[in-house]
């Protein structure tokens, strides 16, 4: 599903980012990226959304080769890929519905079936009764969910989550974690960037480190604790 081969990110001012990193993360897997803040978490994480271009290597997301993609094909890499933010970037102008529907609207899909998707998803994160309401109406967690719903809508490969619990108490934080789970569990791929560690040491994935533009470790579900 998610596969790195020897990939670097150096920016334009001379700052190597992601040194050399072969990973593979297959279908249906739940992996959290850890690490110092610098360590590269956020490259890492931006590099399988296309949001920064590997400069060099091999990474391969869903079918699609993220180095020689083509710009007019990215919308269409991201149909295959839900993506999470800490802050929520929520539209403040669009209802709960509105913000859901936005993500089917833009890829042409039709108006029953928009409908139908997103009373579903909206359903599965428990705000079916907030269809109306506007995000500044709503909780930190309340908004995250809305986010989630967002990301998940067109039915995605893979879900990424960048620090998605960070601006969260830790009730609304582990309401979010059995929500993910919970999409992981119907087969969804989840790769999720986090500081928090009691997460991490509590719901047991796969656990990837990086420090310094480097993986330092790649532990089985599991296998040992994470301290930050």
């Amino acid at each position: 599903m998610i596969e790195m081969k020897d990939v670097l990110k150096k920016y334009s001012n001379g700052t190597t980012a992601i040194r050399n990193i072969s990973i593979t993360i297959d279908q249906g897997e739940f992996v959290y990226v850890v690490g110092p803040s610098g360590a590269g978490k956020s490259t890492f994480i931006k590099l399988m959304y296309r949001e920064e271009r590997a400069t060099k290597g091999i990474l391969t997301v869903a079918g699609y080769n993220l180095v020689k993609i083509k710009n007019r094909d990215i919308p269409y890499l991201r149909r295959e890929i839900g993506v999470v933010f800490q802050d929520y970037k929520l539209l403040s102008k669009k209802t709960v519905y509105e913000n859901v529907a936005y993500a089917m609207q833009v890829t042409g899909k039709k108006q029953r079936e928009i409908k139908k998707r997103v009373m579903e998803v909206l359903d599965l994160v428990g705000l079916k009764h907030k269809v109306r309401v506007f995000p500044s109406e709503l909780s930190g967690g309340e908004q995250q969910r809305v986010s989630i719903a967002r990301a998940i809508v067109n039915k995605p490969k893979v879900l990424i989550a960048d620090e998605p619990t960070g601006n969260l108490d830790p009730e609304n934080s582990w309401e979010i974690m059995r929500l993910l789970d919970r999409i992981n569990s119907q087969g969804t791929t989840v790769v999720m960037a986090t500081h928090n560690s009691t997460i991490v040491n509590t719901i047991r994935h796969r656990v990837i480190a990086i420090e310094n533009g480097r993986i330092i470790r790649d532990q089985a579900e599991g296998e040992y604790g994470y301290d930050d």
